[in-house]
C-alpha cells in the first residue's frame, strides 16, 4: 500500500500547489479537476495547510488530495488525520520514512541522488520524487539513472515547466512531472478559476512515454 506507483498515472502532471487562504482550497481543487487534472500535492508550507488540506478531501472527492513537504513524522501524522491519500517529501531519512511507511498509505520519498534511490529502493518502494530536478542534473541524469537501475519510476519535480515538461516524460523511468505553474499564486488570489482550468487542461493533453 505504500508504494506510490498508482499515484504516478493518475495525470501527466501532479500540480505543487501552497494555498495561504483555505477559502481557496476547493475552489483551486474544482478547477484543476475541470481541467482533467484529478491529482492535487498540498504543500505543508502555510500554517493552514492541514485546514485546506482537510476542505478538499471532504468536499472534492474526485480528486486525490496528498500532502507536500512532509519533513517530520509529526507532520505525516497530522496530514493523514487530515485525509491526506499520500505524502510526499522533498528529501527522505530513514527515520522519517520508517515513520512514513508504517502510515499505510502512498508514499513518494524525494529523492536526488543514485545513492538515495537505492536506499529507497531497499525498502520495497519503486516509485520517487525526483527533487530538486533542474538543479539535479534533469532528464539527462535521470537518463542515465534508468540504464542499472530500470525498475524506479520517478516524478521529477523543482524547475519543471510546461516546456520543459516534455522532455521528462518522454523518458521510460517519469511516469509524471510535479509542477507549480498550474495555480499561479495571482490566479489564486484573485479567484481566477478559469485560468487554472485552462492550465489544467493543457496539463492533463501532455503526452507521457
Amino acid at each position: 500500500m505504500a508504494d506510490a506507483t498508482s499515484v504516478l498515472h493518475v495525470s501527466p502532471v501532479i500540480p505543487v500547489v501552497t494555498i495561504a487562504d483555505p477559502q481557496h482550497a476547493v475552489p483551486v481543487a474544482r478547477a484543476l479537476a475541470h481541467g482533467g487534472v484529478r491529482i492535487i500535492e498540498l504543500t505543508l508550507r502555510t500554517g493552514s495547510a492541514l485546514e485546506s488540506l482537510k476542505r478538499i478531501a471532504n468536499e472534492v472527492p474526485d480528486i486525490l488530495v496528498g500532502a507536500g513537504t512532509i519533513l517530520t513524522p509529526a507532520q505525516a501524522d497530522a496530514a493523514a488525520g487530515a485525509g491526506a491519500q499520500f505524502l510526499v517529501s522533498p528529501g527522505v531519512t530513514p527515520a522519517l520514512l520508517d515513520h512514513m511507511l508504517r502510515l499505510n498509505i502512498p508514499v513518494l520519498p524525494g529523492v536526488a541522488t543514485v545513492g538515495e534511490v537505492m536506499a529507497v529502493l531497499e525498502r520495497g518502494l519503486t516509485a520517487m520524487k525526483f527533487f530538486p530536478a533542474g538543479p539535479a542534473g534533469g532528464p539527462d541524469y535521470l537518463a542515465a539513472i534508468g540504464a542499472p537501475i530500470p525498475q524506479v519510476q520517478f516524478c521529477p519535480t523543482g524547475g519543471v515547466s510546461l516546456d520543459s515538461a516534455p522532455s521528462y516524460l518522454k523518458l521510460a523511468n517519469v511516469s509524471c512531472v510535479g509542477g507549480s505553474w498550474l495555480t499561479p499564486r495571482a490566479a489564486v488570489e484573485s479567484n481566477d478559476w478559469e485560468q487554472i482550468t485552462r492550465l489544467a487542461h493543457d496539463a492533463a493533453g501532455l503526452s507521457r512515454g
